[in-house]
C-alpha cells in the first residue's frame, strides 16, 4: 500500500511526491478456498504478511544478515519497480500507442539511484521484469538496466557491507539467484577476456564470495549493474578507487565519480537558526537561501565590528536558550559563558567518542592539579544512539554518564567543566543543539567516515570544527582555509603506515603520563566506585584490539584542544574564524549536490523556474 507525502519545493510552487510502501494483507489473504481448514490461523497469518514493514533495523554502519531485512529490501524494491514500469507504460509522451512497449527508452525517462546497497535487488528485479515479463532479450534488458541504475557507496567499513548468504537467497528468491548467477557469469567472462590467466582477480571481482558459506557481495552487484558509482566526499571517492573497488576502477574507470554530500539550508539554517539567517540577510540579502554560494560575500564583513558583534550575539542567545532547555531536562546548572563543546552522532568506535572522553578526563585532571589557574570553562555535550545489539557502544554511553557523575559533582571544578550526555538524540534535538554549539567534534580515524553531514550543519551555524582530515572535513578545510579549523591527528597515509608498522597501544600508554593516568582511572573504578571493573572491557579493547587507534591521535588532540581554549579567550578572533567558516560553507548545500547528481549521473538539467501559483491570474 503506497503512502504518499507531498514534498514542496522552496517558494517555487512545485510539489513532488515521496511514495513509501507499507505491507498490507489483502482481504481474501489465505482465504482463497471456501472451506479452508484452519480459518482462525488464516486470519492470524495476515499479521505475518504485515510484519514486513513493522520495524526498521536500527543499525548504523553494521550489516546483520537477517531474513526479515532481506524481505523488506525486496518488498520495497519490487513495489517501486512495478510502479516505475506501470507509469512508464501508460505515459504516452507524445506517442500514439495505448501502452508503451519499447523499453529501450526507459533510461531516458527513469533514473534509479541505489542509495547504498540496500536497494541492490533492483538490479536483478529489473532484469526479471524485463526478461521474464516483458520478454526482452538478456542483452537489451541488461543495456536498459545499466543505463538506468547508478550506485552511491556510503561506507568502507567491512562489517557494514551487505553480503547475503546464497542459501538465504535460494530459499527466498530462487529466480533472482539464477539471474545474479547469470550476471556474474557474463561479468567474469568480460574480466577473463581483459585479464587472461588472472584467476585471483576473478576471485576478487566475483559477485559470489566462496569459502565458508557462499555469499553475494551486493556492492559488486551494484557496480556491475550501474553506469555510475560514487562516494560521498572527495577523500572517500578516492579511497574507493584506490582500495575497496580498485579492481573495478581499473577495469571501468569511467564509472567512478564523486558527489560530496550536502545539507538543506532551509532546515539547517533558516528554520533552526532564524537569528543567524536574519543577521546574514541584513548584510547580503535573502538570495543565499536558494544559492548558498552567496555566503562567500560575508568575507567582506570579517573585520566589520558590527557584524562580528551581531554574529556573537546570536550565538549567545542560542546558547542561553539551549541552556534553559538543558536545565529543564538535566539537573545540571549550565554556565552559558562556557564553551559549548558538542559531539552528536551515532555511537560507534570509529567515531571515537572515547577520544573525546580521554580529553575530558585529562582536562579534569589538569584543573584538579592546579585549581587556581584561569581555565577556559567548557560544557561538553555528547549525544547519540547506540544500536540495540552493539554492546561496546552501550558501554561507551555508560562511561560518558559515569564521567559526568564524577565531574559534575566535584566542587573543586565548579562550573568550569560540565559533562552532559544528550539523551534521545534526534533531528528535533539537533535543531536546538547545533545553533548553540561553539565547538564541533569531528574526530573519526582518518579514512573511516565516508562524509559526515553533522560537520556541515555545525559549520553553517557558526561553530568551529576540531577534526581529523576525514570525510568532508577535508573539503571544509579547503573552503574555509585550514587555519580556520582545528585540524589534528594522522592523515589517511599515516594510518596506513601505522597499520604496516603495527599499532601498539602500550607504547603510547607508557610514553604519555596523562594518557596513562586517564586509562588507569577508568580501569581502576575512579568513575565507577561501586563497580570498579565496570569498564574493564573498554580498557582492554583500547589497550589490545583498538582498530581505530585512539591512543595514536591522543597527544595531538590534547594539544589541539589547548589551541581551542586559547582562542576562545579572545572572542573577537574566535568570531572572525566563525565568519570565515560560515562564508565557506556554501559548497555544502544539498542544492549543489543534487544538481551534480542530475547533470553528471541522471543526465537532466536542473530547472530553477518558478511555476505560477494556482491563484496567479497572470
Amino acid at each position: 500500500m503506497p503512502y504518499d507525502t507531498p514534498i514542496p519545493g522552496y517558494m517555487n510552487n512545485t510539489v513532488n511526491t515521496m511514495r513509501l510502501w507499507s505491507a498490507r494483507a489483502p482481504n481474501d489473504f489465505n482465504l482463497k478456498d471456501f472451506n479452508i481448514g484452519d480459518y482462525i490461523q488464516a486470519v492470524l497469518d495476515r499479521n505475518l504478511a504485515e510484519n514486513i514493514s513493522r520495524v526498521l533495523y536500527p543499525n548504523d554502519n553494521f550489516f546483520e544478515g537477517k531474513e526479515l531485512r532481506l524481505k523488506q529490501e525486496y518488498f520495497v524494491v519490487s513495489a517501486t519497480l512495478q510502479d516505475i514500469v506501470r507509469r512508464f507504460k501508460v505515459s504516452k509522451f507524445g506517442s500514439r500507442e495505448v501502452a508503451r512497449t519499447d523499453f529501450s527508452k526507459l533510461p531516458d525517462k527513469v533514473a534509479i539511484q541505489l542509495n547504498d546497497t540496500h536497494p541492490a535487488m533492483a538490479i536483478p528485479e529489473l532484469m526479471r521484469v524485463l526478461v521474464d515479463e516483458e520478454k526482452l532479450t538478456w542483452e537489451s534488458a541488461w543495456d536498459v538496466c545499466v543505463r538506468t541504475c547508478a550506485y552511491t557507496n556510503h561506507t568502507v567499513l567491512p562489517e557494514a557491507l551487505e553480503r547475503w548468504p546464497v542459501e538465504l537467497f535460494a530459499h527466498l528468491l530462487p529466480r533472482h539467484l539464477e539471474i545474479v548467477y547469470e550476471i556474474n557469469r557474463r561479468h567474469l567472462e568480460r574480466v577473463a577476456a581483459k585479464y587472461p590467466g588472472d584467476t585471483d582477480r576473478l576471485r576478487r571481482m566475483s559477485l559470489i564470495e566462496e569459502g565458508g558459506q557462499k555469499r553475494i557481495n551486493m556492492a559488486h552487484l551494484c557496480i556491475v549493474g550501474s553506469h555510475a558509482v560514487n562516494g560521498v566526499a572527495q577523500i572517500h571517492s578516492d579511497i574507493l578507487k584506490a582500495t575497496v573497488f580498485k579492481d573495478f576502477y581499473e577495469m571501468e574507470p569511467h564509472k567512478f565519480q564523486n558527489k560530496t554530500n550536502g545539507i538543506t539550508p532551509r532546515r539547517w539554517l533558516v528554520m533552526c537558526n532564524p537569528g543567524l539567517a536574519e543577521v546574514i540577510a541584513e548584510r547580503i540579502g535573502e538570495d543565499f537561501i536558494r544559492d548558498l554560494d552567496q555566503l562567500q560575500r560575508l568575507r567582506d564583513f570579517v573585520n566589520d565590528e558590527a557584524f562580528i558583534r551581531d554574529v556573537a550575539k546570536v550565538k549567545q542567545e542560542n546558547k542561553m536558550k539551549f541552556a534553559v532547555h538543558l536545565e529543564e531536562h538535566y539537573k545540571v546548572k549550565i554556565n552559558p559563558n562556557s564553551m559549548f563543546d558538542v559531539q552528536v552522532k551515532r555511537i560507534h568506535e570509529y567515531k571515537r567518542q572515547l577520544l573525546n572522553c580521554l580529553h575530558i578526563i585529562t582536562y579534569y585532571n589538569r584543573i584538579k592539579k592546579d585549581p587556581n589557574k584561569q581555565w577556559t570553562p567548557r560544557t561538553i555535550m555528547i549525544g547519540g544512539k547506540a544500536a540495540p545489539g552493539y554492546h561496546t557502544a552501550k558501554m561507551i554511553i555508560r562511561l560518558i554518564t559515569a564521567i559526568g557523575d564524577v565531574i559534575n559533582n566535584d566542587p573543586v571544578v565548579g562550573d568550569r567543566l560540565k559533562v552532559i550526555f544528550l539523551e534521545n538524540y534526534r533531528v528535533t534535538l539537533a535543531e536546538k543543539a547545533i545553533p548553540a554549539a561553539d565547538l564541533s567534534e569531528q574526530i573519526s580515524t582518518a579514512g573511516t567516515e565516508a562524509s559526515g553531514t553533522g560537520n556541515m550543519k555545525f559549520m553553517l551555524n557558526g561553530a568551529l570544527t576540531i577534526g581529523t582530515m576525514d570525510g568532508a572535513n577535508v573539503e571544509m578545510a579547503e573552503e574555509a582555509s585550514e587555519e580556520n579549523l582545528f585540524i589534528f591527528g594522522m592523515r589517511v597515509d599515516d594510518v596506513e603506515a601505522l597499520d604496516k608498522k603495527g599499532y601498539h597501544a602500550e607504547d603510547y600508554y607508557n610514553r604519555l603520563p596523562e594518557l596513562k593516568r586517564a586509562i588507569d582511572q577508568i580501569a581502576g573504578g575512579f568513575f565507577s566506585p561501586k563497580q570498579p571493573d565496570l569498564f574493564k572491557e573498554i580498557v582492554n579493547m583500547l589497550m589490545h584490539h583498538d582498530r581505530f587507534k585512539v591512543f595514536a591521535d591522543y597527544e595531538d588532540y590534547i594539544k589541539c584542544q589547548e589551541k581551542v581554549n586559547a582562542l576562545y579567550t579572545n572572542p573577537k578572533e574566535w568570531t572572525k574564524k566563525v565568519i570565515y567558516n560560515i562564508a565557506g560553507s556554501g559548497k555544502f548545500s544539498s542544492d549543489r549536490t543534487i544538481a551534480q547528481y542530475a547533470r553528471e549521473i541522471w543526465g537532466v538539467e536542473p530547472s530553477l523556474e518558478k511555476l505560477p501559483a494556482p491563484d496567479d491570474k497572470h
